[in-house]
């Protein structure tokens, strides 16, 4: 069993497609600093190409978009793809099992959340003499 767990920041806005089926696809790249710095005292940056399929990709394509902080769980899956100077090249992408939102929500994105919403007609308010124990 091989596992990747990683945390950074998306590089840019997630994109989202359908394959042929149907099922939904979010691709996002995560950018990770390295714990320390090199010799000549620069921090390296190391990017992640990940993939959320179906329900998970949906709710990434919602809620994750560029500069957001990001933690990902999920199984690297090696891809052979050619260059467009004729190449044949390897990716390691991420297949993304958990995805946590690490950046705080916007306040336009609190206002969209309909759980956000509650309804308090129907409640009595209740003071502390009320409560029997």
């Amino acid at each position: 069993m091989q596992t990747i767990q990683i945390i950074g920041n998306l590089t840019a806005s997630p994109e989202t497609r359908s394959t042929p089926n149907g099922v939904t696809v979010c691709t996002f790249t995560v950018a990770v600093s390295r714990k320390f710095a090199d010799q000549s005292g620069e921090k390296k940056v190391d990017y992640f190409k990940c993939n959320a399929w179906r329900q998970l990709g949906e709710i990434c394509a919602r809620y994750l978009d560029k500069g957001r902080k990001v933690y990902v769980r999920g199984e690297l899956q090696p891809r052979l793809y050619d260059a467009k100077d004729g190449t044949t090249r390897l990716s390691l992408d991420v297949q993304v099992d958990e995805c946590e939102f690490l950046s705080p929500r916007t306040d336009a994105e609190k206002h969209d959340d309909p759980k956000e919403e509650v309804d308090a007609s129907g409640f009595t308010e209740i003071t502390s003499d009320m409560i029997p124990f």
